[in-house]
């Protein structure tokens, strides 16, 4: 049992009925799992107020109601008033699991792409160097041994301090996660005073309903991460790094090309082996050593300086720090697969034009014999999406195949039609096989000596969405099934 006056002391309230002089045995904030004795948390949804269901709460168990506006409950419950509920729940997590993120070393990074990848290259290093992190990001929350498949980039605030909790338990020191500008906006990071804030970069994105109003928004979401960590270690060669940096409270530190950065890359060189697509380079500044990383871009070289900017920070030895680079991995980022020494063949997460752009543009510098890329696009969304992709692709690969990805409620030929459309504006050649499967026994079959070929959109994810049912599909299972029955 906890007191309901500790757990509501870092936030201003105001006590609209009963007594906050009473314990409570649970924090919810889903009215689904409202228990007896319990404080309820109502939150304003996109789809649901709970605000509405404050009495039904009240009548399941709830002792203490946290509410932003008046709300009727039967007499003798507790009813408390504070400006924004999401905050409240922020703050009130973190002291239902007695501050969790004062016993590790929070590390959180923002920007439109690469946090995925700079954050497993964080724990790649540190891992290395014998510093057990924890990790929660786009593709999986980890906790020891324990690897949990993530539903958003930023879980909700209850399940971010539950989660440091159970990091700080399982013996972690340190956690790596990323920040989204959604987690920002809804308060889901609030009361945590990060150690490290890292920024990557910005680009136009998540604008649109339920999401941000405008780029500005965007923006100033993204910059609140420097408002709430000691150290902001910045992409100084973002043009919206400044504006990033206004009215942050953090010593700043910056890294990236150009000479006035703190951690600089210089000697950039591309690397083509059977094995991998890399890149290597020379850091200078705050750290001094030859860097190879087997992954593909200037961006990888970029997601790389971050995490020595980061690592740096720990103490660990340079010699650490290329090692760890050199054998980190991320699933479905930049993903290299061995299924020929003839070819390369990868999956990739990048589901919209922007992403699909920078990696087909960074596979060109590496004058493959074909750039093959092979996508589909997601039901019930932008059929703008759709049009622009195809256009990305059939003005930067050589061949593309269109596919299937998640048809929803969709007919995944009207989906393949609207990509049709897009590919029509470049003289892009094209092939489309409806089924996944088949779709990855064609460019396998079809792979030439020297080849690049993407499997761009699902790069994580195992599941393929229809009609409102996720069936198993990995990628990966289905590349060794296709080999399989190509050996036979």
């Amino acid at each position: 049992m906890r007191a309901a006056r500790e757990l509501l002391k870092d936030l201003e309230y105001k006590v609209l009925s009963g007594s906050i002089d009473v314990n409570v045995n649970e924090l919810v904030y889903n009215t689904a799992k409202v228990t007896k004795e319990c404080l309820f948390v109502c939150i304003r949804g996109m789809v649901f107020d709970s605000h509405e269901a404050a009495a039904k709460a009240a009548e399941a168990g709830a002792v203490v109601i946290v509410a932003e506006r008046p709300v009727e409950v039967p007499a003798g419950i507790t009813v408390v008033l504070v400006k924004d509920t999401r905050y409240a729940l922020a703050l009130i997590s973190a002291a239902y699991f007695d501050y969790p993120a004062k016993k590790l070393k929070v590390i959180g990074i923002t920007g439109t792409k690469g946090k995925t990848t700079t954050a497993f290259m964080i724990r790649s290093i540190l891992e290395h160097a014998g510093i057990s992190t924890g990790l929660i990001g786009t593709i999986e929350t980890i906790i020891g041994k324990r690897h949990i498949p993530a539903d958003n980039t930023t879980p909700e605030s209850y399940a971010i301090q539950e989660d440091f909790a159970k990091m700080a338990a399982a013996g972690c020191k340190v956690v790596v996660m990323e920040v989204s500008s959604q987690g920002l906006k809804l308060h889901r990071t609030a009361g945590i005073l990060f150690d490290l804030g890292i920024f990557t970069n910005l680009a136009l994105d998540h604008i649109g309903p339920g999401e941000h109003e405008n780029f500005e928004e965007y923006l100033e979401c993204k910059s609140r991460l420097f408002r709430q960590c000691r150290v902001g270690i910045v992409n100084l060669d973002d043009p919206y790094c400044r504006q990033i940096l206004e009215g942050s409270t953090c010593q700043v530190e910056t890294y990236g090309f150009a000479q006035e950065a703190d951690l600089r890359a210089s000697g950039v060189r591309l690397i083509r082996r059977p094995e991998c697509l890399g890149a290597a380079y020379q850091v200078s500044g705050r750290a001094e050593f030859p860097v190879e990383i087997d992954l593909p871009g200037k961006f990888s070289v970029y997601n790389s300086l971050a995490a020595i900017g980061v690592c740096r920070h720990f103490g660990i030895s340079e010699q650490d720090m290329a090692k760890a680079l050199k054998a980190a991995k991320t699933k479905g980022r930049i993903e290299r697969i061995h299924v020929s020494d003839d070819f390369t063949l990868m999956i990739d997460y990048a589901h919209n034009a922007m992403s699909l752009e920078s990696l087909l543009a960074t596979l060109k510098e590496y004058h493959p014999k074909r750039l093959v890329c092979l996508f589909g696009c997601g039901g019930n969304r932008s059929r703008l999406r759709r049009f622009e992709m195809g256009e990305v692709s059939g003005r930067l690969a050589d061949l593309t195949v269109i596919t299937s990805d998640n048809p929803r409620y969709e007919e995944p030929q009207a989906i393949m039609d609207d990509i049709k459309t897009g590919i029509a504006k470049t003289e892009g050649a094209y092939v489309e096989i409806i089924d996944r499967k088949e779709a990855i026994r064609y460019v396998i079959e079809h792979g030439l000596p020297g080849d690049v070929i993407v499997l761009a959109g699902k790069g994580h994810e195992d599941y393929q969405e229809i009609r409102g049912v996720k069936y198993p599909m990995d990628e990966r299972v289905l590349i060794q099934e296709v080999l399989q029955e190509l050996a036979r």
